[in-house]
């Protein structure tokens, strides 16, 4: 009884503090805890309550509605919200849902890079900052053939991705591709914003199953990857900045890895 009495204390002790509440959420999670803990306490009986936070959060982070360590725009519902936007860019919900679109691109970009960089000199033996100018390096293309190529290709793919970001699933009709029958390729068959799913965006079933011939998408996989998408993201999007102030050097990722 007297443990309980001590943890339901500690409990009120810490909704307190504002530093170490937390957002809103959190706050009422303590605050069922304590009730909880204080009626068991009162029956008599001995009853361990653990409480988890309902949203992890970087702290610092900024000061928003008089909450310190959750700004009150980030609501723990888009995928690796940890609270942190120190300069308050996704005040307007139009610009957070645009900075969210441009966060995950960039860091699929990212994650391809990465990968294209440690592959290309593994098996090239070339910096990945001079296999352009490395003779026969892109043989038998010239730059000017790789450049056109990238600006039809890329900016094909990227001006379906701008159009269907302010309209979308305008781009799963038969008019909107070059060929009707890959018109069902661009459906949202999960239905998020960016997350496209599908047979063709989606083949092996990592976020959903095929029943029947039609993609059926799985809330609960689906979430679990958006997290560890936006978090290998993020490191990647690191992960390049560094490789660029090594080129500044001279240096590169597999030589700093003394390989």
């Amino acid at each position: 009884m007297a443990a309980a009495a001590t943890s339901g204390a500690v409990l009120n002790g810490t909704l307190g503090s504002s530093f170490l509440s937390g957002s809103k959420k959190t706050q009422s999670l303590f605050a069922a805890a304590s009730r909880i803990d204080n009626s068991t306490a009162a029956a008599g009986g001995r009853k361990l309550v653990i409480v988890s936070a309902a949203k992890k959060s970087w702290i610092p982070a900024v000061k928003g509605g008089g909450n310190l360590v959750d700004p009150e725009w980030l609501d723990g519902s888009l995928p690796g919200d940890y609270g942190f936007d120190p300069l308050g860019l996704g005040k307007d919900p139009a610009f957070l849902k645009w900075y969210r679109e441009a966060e995950l691109i960039h860091g699929r970009w990212a994650m391809a890079a990465v990968v294209g960089i440690f592959v290309g000199q593994a098996w090239s033996g070339i910096p990945w900052f001079e296999a352009g100018a490395a003779p026969g390096a892109v043989a038998p293309f010239s730059f000017g053939t790789l450049l056109g190529t990238q600006l039809l290709l890329m900016g094909w793919v990227e001006s379906k991705r701008w159009v269907d970001f302010f309209n979308p699933d305008s781009q799963s009709v038969e008019w909107a591709t070059p060929w009707s029958r890959t018109a069902e390729n661009f459906a949202n068959a999960t239905g998020e914003q960016g997350y496209p799913g599908g047979k063709f965006f989606d083949p092996l079933g990592f976020a959903g199953t095929l029943s029947d011939g039609v993609y059926v998408a799985d809330a609960e996989k689906l979430e679990r990857l958006k997290v560890a998408e936006i978090k290998h993201a993020r490191l990647a999007m690191l992960a390049m900045l560094i490789f660029y102030f090594e080129a500044g050097q001279g240096k590169t990722p597999l030589a700093a890895l003394g390989l």
